[in-house]
């Protein structure tokens, strides 16, 4: 069994390759095991750096040190690998990823917690061809999240204070709604909507619990519809959107659990964040993963436990 270290040192406020060479080292001299660290260097390099190790055909455990991003390019590396698993030790600035595990995610910032724990199957969201953990958003929370790399890259900003400062530039200067035809299951509804969010884990945006039932190993997925709303309305939605309480709006929000849900614009292209990562297309399709993902971490760890 080989344990990989697959470490993006731009992640964070700071790097800490320093501390994950030392926690690798401190594994290999307390349990003989064999250990290697690995740097990306470029968006993307984590996932290839993972799908050549899942495909070796090797038993490997594979430890994503990063933020929310770094777990995103590692999870789709070792998708449908029986041979490969993953972990995560936190080093990003809002790892909502491991907010999923409630109380127990701080365990996973020692990997001796880590390296021996058991392995659970967890779901994916397909989304044009690319694999999502936790959330696939589109609309106005895509675009906030689009907003917050930038916003991050050039203030001293970080985790939710950069998350709320991307949401005030997009509320007070973005539309706030798009012209869509959004298909559940092959029912077509057509209308102006805000966003439209498929959710397989419960946290993004720093913190953000738009589905709160949503849990990441149980088959089901649960897509939140937003219609377009004015400022004044939306403003009130957000606080309650963020606190998983839409349902407070039923005549603006609902959820669903449809197993398809595709939408096309008619108009300008649709901005798609999968775990926070960005792109542009005319249309999407988004769907429950054939393929799932093995994950490890601390002995008696859940990821449907509940956030102290």
């Amino acid at each position: 069994m080989r344990h990989v270290w697959i470490i993006n040192p731009h992640a964070g406020k700071r790097d800490q390759t320093a501390r994950m060479y030392a926690m690798a080292d401190a594994l290999r001299r307390r349990h003989g095991l064999e250990c290697q660290c690995l740097l990306t260097d470029r968006p993307g390099g984590a996932g290839e750096m993972a799908r050549r190790l899942a495909e070796s055909g090797g038993a490997v455990r594979i430890y994503a040190c990063g933020g929310d991003g770094t777990i995103h390019e590692v999870a789709g590396g070792i998708a449908g690998f029986d041979n490969a698993a993953m972990t995560s030790i936190p080093a990003g600035t809002g790892n909502d990823f491991l907010k999923n595990f409630g109380p127990d995610a701080e365990k996973f910032s020692d990997a001796e917690n880590l390296w021996d724990g058991p392995e659970f199957p967890l779901d994916l969201i397909e989304c044009n061809g690319r694999y999502c953990l936790t959330i696939a958003c589109n609309g106005i929370d895509a675009q906030v999240a689009d907003s917050v790399h930038r916003i991050t890259d050039a203030s001293p900003l970080r985790g939710r204070g950069s998350y709320l400062a991307s949401v005030a530039v997009n509320f007070l200067f973005r539309d706030l709604g798009h012209r869509w035809t959004v298909w559940l299951d092959g029912r077509a509804v057509e209308g102006e909507f805000a966003l439209v969010s498929m959710c397989n884990g419960r946290y993004y945006g720093g913190g953000s619990m738009p589905v709160p039932e949503a849990r990441m190993d149980d088959g089901v997925l649960h897509t939140i519809l937003v219609r377009k709303v004015g400022r004044a309305a939306f403003a009130k939605l957000f606080a309650a959107y963020s606190a998983g309480e839409s349902w407070k709006f039923p005549q603006i929000a609902r959820v669903v659990t449809a197993r398809e849900v595709r939408i096309r614009s008619h108009g300008e292209e649709i901005v798609t964040c999968l775990d926070g990562e960005c792109f542009r297309s005319g249309e999407v399709t988004m769907r429950l993963a054939e393929k799932r993902v093995r994950f490890f971490g601390p002995r008696g760890c859940s990821p449907n436990a509940t956030a102290r």
